[in-house]
């Protein structure tokens, strides 16, 4: 357990391939948590530079005590808007406000990168993972069909 000292720094870093393992990890311990893999998980998290990276995404990485803590990527899709996706903090450093961090750097990163909208797809039962959206300033709309059975609610955040 890593012991949890908060003046210590977070440092939010860009993804590089030696991070792959760390990416899939912290992903894959939260969806088995409350859900259970899909096949869409099985991809992007198997292979996220061709599936996030080499299509104009990127990955953030969140560091912490010399341990790599949480992650979020941004999927580029068409027309300006990207997909706030595969968002995880290790449930041991929880309360640090890591996600925030993570959420700020991706929406500034999508800013960058000329974007209008970034949006996302979640669970109803997340609740702590809503609350966090919320306060990055996302709103829920309507839920078109997901590749994620798991998904029921849709959020935005226009950046115009």
């Amino acid at each position: 357990m890593i012991p949890l000292d908060v003046t210590a720094p977070v440092a939010i870093v860009d993804f590089e391939p030696a991070y792959a393992q760390q990416f899939r990890e912290l992903n894959e311990e939260w969806i088995r948590q409350y859900f259970v893999m899909e096949e869409a998980d099985y991809k992007t998290l198997g292979d996220p530079q061709n599936y996030i990276i080499n299509k104009g995404g990127c990955i953030l990485m969140a560091n912490y005590n010399g341990e790599t803590v949480g992650t979020c990527a941004l999927i580029k899709e068409e027309n300006g808007v990207f997909e706030l996706a595969k968002m995880a903090v290790s449930p041991k450093v929880q309360g640090l406000k890591i996600g925030k961090r993570l959420g700020e750097a991706a929406i500034a990163k999508a800013r960058e990168a000329g974007a209008s909208m970034v949006y996302l797809v979640s669970n109803r039962r997340l609740t702590t993972a809503l609350n966090l959206y919320q306060r990055l300033g996302f709103v829920e709309v309507p839920m078109p069909p997901s590749i994620y059975q798991r998904a029921d609610i849709k959020m935005e955040l226009p950046l115009v």
